[in-house]
């Protein structure tokens, strides 16, 4: 089981928010850190007409610069981000997007895996080899910016089983499990079958 880091010590704060017309249409988008001089904040994006006060879909989202801008096919990064601000829109909800790219072990280092990964070695393998952790993202950060929202209750978007737990140990009750499963391809087959099989992920899809 990956071990979850300790809840973050630096107080996070809503350092400002605007309204953000999108493709998929209107959100609030808000930025949050401790300070206002920081310059990759975490953000929050609120779909119009979202009851906070009601059960609220969530995803919480790391951020992928190749999946995301590049459209790498290596992962499903960037087609899970499309696909819950489409369902936000639909539905309501919020989108919870934490800056700890690669896992939580930065780009460069990332990039420095997918050489690995290039070498034959899986994701694990890879973080390993470099000396990192397998996963080194706080999923707590987010617990705290629904906390900042008034959220109590939430569905969760997600195929990762460690996002659900981290709400066993908040003041946030989780109601239900939405999945957000994309279709494999070439080469993105041994990353998911590395999440589900070496991971837990919930992906049914996958061999």
């Amino acid at each position: 089981m990956i071990t979850i880091p300790q809840p973050t010590l630096i107080p996070l704060k809503i350092q400002a928010k605007s309204y953000l017309p999108t493709d998929f249409g209107d959100f609030e988008m808000l930025a949050f850190s401790a300070t206002d001089e920081n310059w990759m904040p975490h953000l929050a994006l609120v779909a119009k007409g979202t009851d906070l006060n009601a059960t609220v879909n969530v995803r919480f989202h790391s951020e992928c610069v190749t999946g995301e801008i590049f459209h790498s096919s290596k992962c499903e990064c960037g087609a899970q981000l499309d696909e819950a601000m489409a369902y936000f829109q639909k539905h309501g909800g919020v989108l919870i997007y934490l800056r700890q790219e690669g896992r939580g072990i930065g780009l460069i280092n990332k990039i420095r895996a997918y050489q690995l990964q290039q070498q034959g070695l899986d994701t694990i393998e890879a973080n390993l080899h470099l000396g990192l952790p397998i996963d080194n993202r706080d999923f707590t950060i987010g617990i705290t910016m629904l906390e900042l929202l008034g959220i109590k209750k939430v569905n969760l978007l997600t195929n990762n089983p460690e996002k659900m737990r981290i709400f066993e140990r908040s003041t946030i009750s989780l109601m239900n499990r939405i999945p957000l499963e994309i279709k494999a391809n070439k080469h993105s087959e041994g990353y998911l079958s590395v999440k589900k099989k070496q991971m837990g992920h919930l992906l049914k899809e996958v061999v």
